[in-house]
C-alpha cells in the first residue's frame, strides 16, 4: 500500500539538496543562514515521518521552526551575493521574504542591482542569463507550458482512478492519499517531461533552478503551511467559539441568507487577515458553518465547507499577508507595482464572492 510519506521525503530531499547547492557556493554572501534554513526544513519533512508515527517527540520540530524564524528575521537568509566584483546580479526583492542588504531585508524595492563576484552567474544558482532566457522562451514558444500542464493532468487522473486499483485484494493507495500521491507523481513527471524538452546541459538544472526560485521567494513559500497550522491553534485556543458567540449574538434568528453572507464574508475578511484561507476554515467552521449552517440549517457539509473555502479564496485574491500569491509574483515580474496583482484582482474578487454566497444559498440547503 502506497502512503504519502514518499512525497514528504522527496520534498525533504530537495530542500537538503538545494542546501548542499549554497553551501558549495562560495560567492553567496549568505550562503550559510541559507543553507541551514533549508537544510533544517528538509530535514524536518524527514522527521515529521516519525512524529506523525509517535516514534518521536514532537517539540523538536517546534525548535526546528524558532531557528528557522530565527534565520529568517535576523537577515541570515536572502539571495545576495559577495561585495567587491564588477558584474550585477538582479534580485527580486520581496517584502518579507528574506531578501534585501547583506544586513538584513530592505524595503520592497521591486528588483533591484547589487554586485557579485567576477565570473559568478547571473543570480543565485542561476544557469542562464535573462538573456538567455528570453532567448529560450522565444524558441520554444507555448511548449513551454505542457510540463506546466502535466502536473494537473496527472493529478487528477491519479486521484480519481488511483482508489479504484487493488493489488492481492487490497487498494493500492492508502486511504485519503490518492490526491497527493497524484501531485507527487505529476511533479516528478512534469520534471522530466521538462527536461526532454529543454535539453539541459546538466541533470542538476532543475535543482539549481529550483533553489534559484526558492530564494527569491524566500521564507514566503512557507507561509500556506504556517498559516493553516496557524488556524488549528486559534480553534485549539478558542477562537472560533468567541467568534461564534459574538456572531450569534447579533445574526437575525432563523435568516438562513443572513447566515450565509456572514459565513462567507467571515471566511474572505479572516483570510485577509491571516493570509489563508485554509487558516480561516477552522475558525469560521467552528463559528458558524457548522453550528450554524449545517446543524441549525440542516445544510450539506460538503457543499457548504467547499463553497466557503472558495469564498476564502476570494480574500486570498486581495491581500497582502498572502505575500506567495500577491507579492512575489509582481516581484520576480519585475512590476514596478509591487501591489499590482491585487489591485487588478479587487473586482474579480468581489463578484466571486457574491456568486459563491449566492450558490451556498441555492444548493446547499
Amino acid at each position: 500500500m502506497i502512503t504519502s510519506e514518499w512525497l514528504y521525503w522527496l520534498i525533504g530531499a530537495f530542500f537538503i539538496a538545494v542546501a548542499v547547492l549554497i553551501v558549495t557556493d562560495t560567492t553567496h554572501a549568505k550562503r550559510l543562514g541559507n543553507a541551514a534554513f533549508w537544510g533544517i526544513l528538509g530535514l524536518s519533512f524527514f522527521y515529521g515521518t516519525f512524529v506523525a508515527a509517535q516514534t518521536a517527540p514532537a517539540w523538536v520540530l517546534g525548535v526546528a521552526v524558532l531557528v528557522m524564524v530565527a534565520l529568517a528575521g535576523l537577515g541570515f537568509t536572502g539571495t545576495t551575493a559577495r561585495n567587491g566584483a564588477p558584474s550585477r546580479t538582479r534580485v527580486a526583492s520581496i517584502p518579507g521574504a528574506g531578501t534585501g542588504s547583506e544586513t538584513g531585508p530592505g524595503a520592497p524595492t521591486g528588483v533591484t542591482t547589487r554586485p557579485s563576484t567576477g565570473g559568478a552567474s547571473t543570480s543565485v544558482l542561476a544557469t542562464t542569463t535573462p538573456d538567455e532566457r528570453a532567448t529560450l522562451a522565444s524558441r520554444f514558444g507555448n511548449r513551454l507550458f505542457v510540463p506546466a500542464l502535466v502536473v494537473p493532468v496527472v493529478a487528477v487522473l491519479v486521484a480519481t482512478l488511483g482508489p479504484l486499483v487493488s493489488v492481492g485484494g487490497q487498494p493500492l493507495l492508502a486511504e485519503g492519499s490518492a490526491t497527493l500521491t497524484g501531485l507527487g507523481i505529476g511533479s516528478v513527471l512534469a520534471v522530466v517531461v521538462a527536461v526532454f524538452i529543454l535539453r539541459p546541459p546538466k541533470i542538476a538544472t532543475p535543482i539549481r533552478e529550483g533553489g534559484r526560485l526558492l530564494q527569491a521567494i524566500g521564507w514566503a513559500a512557507l507561509l500556506p503551511q504556517m498559516l493553516s497550522t496557524l488556524g488549528i491553534v486559534f480553534t485549539q485556543a478558542g477562537v472560533g467559539d468567541a467568534v461564534g458567540t459574538i456572531i450569534k449574538s447579533i445574526l437575525p434568528s432563523g435568516s438562513l441568507i443572513a447566515a450565509v453572507v456572514v459565513y462567507c464574508l467571515g471566511m474572505a475578511l479572516f483570510t485577509i487577515i491571516m493570509g489563508n484561507a485554509f487558516a480561516a476554515f477552522p475558525i469560521m467552521t467552528a463559528a458558524i458553518g457548522w453550528p450554524v449552517l449545517v446543524q441549525g440549517f440542516d445544510g450539506n457539509p460538503a457543499a457548504v465547507f467547499a463553497i466557503g473555502m472558495l469564498a476564502g479564496f476570494c480574500g486570498t485574491l486581495v491581500t497582502p499577508m498572502a505575500a506567495n500569491f500577491n507579492l512575489v509574483p509582481a516581484a520576480l515580474l519585475e512590476m514596478r507595482d509591487k501591489y499590482g496583482p491585487i489591485k487588478a484582482q479587487i473586482p474579480t474578487a468581489a463578484i466571486l464572492l457574491v456568486v459563491n454566497m449566492g450558490v451556498m444559498y441555492l444548493v446547499a440547503f
